[in-house]
Formats: structure tokens, C-alpha cells, sequence
């Protein structure tokens, strides 16, 4: 997904962003992170951007 992100930014296309989870990251942190990131956001926050979790 990362690879198809990149393209649609360097084309300079539109790309509401992305939040790529390690597989190392136990699964109950990943939905935390996840559940902490869309309740303190703003719409559009992450527009453009590829992001990887954990976020620490």
C-alpha cells in the first residue's frame, strides 16, 4: 500500500493518507493507536502523508 501512496503523491494526485501497521506491533496497540489517532484528529490532519504505527 506504502508504494501505491508514494505514487499517488509524487503524480500529484490527491491521497487522504495512510497508516501502515508494523506486524510486530501486538494487535490490542495497534487499535489503540489506531482508536487515539481518529478521536484526536482533525479532518484532513493526515491528508498527503504515509504514517507508520506504533507512532512512539
Amino acid at each position: 500500500m506504502t508504494n501505491f501512496a508514494y505514487e499517488r503523491l509524487q503524480a500529484g494526485q490527491r491521497m487522504p493518507g495512510l497508516f501502515e501497521v508494523s506486524r510486530r506491533v501486538p494487535v490490542g496497540l495497534a487499535i489503540e493507536e489506531i482508536l487515539l489517532i481518529a478521536e484526536c484528529s482533525l479532518e484532513g490532519e493526515w491528508d498527503g502523508q504515509v504514517r507508520f504505527l506504533p507512532l512512539r
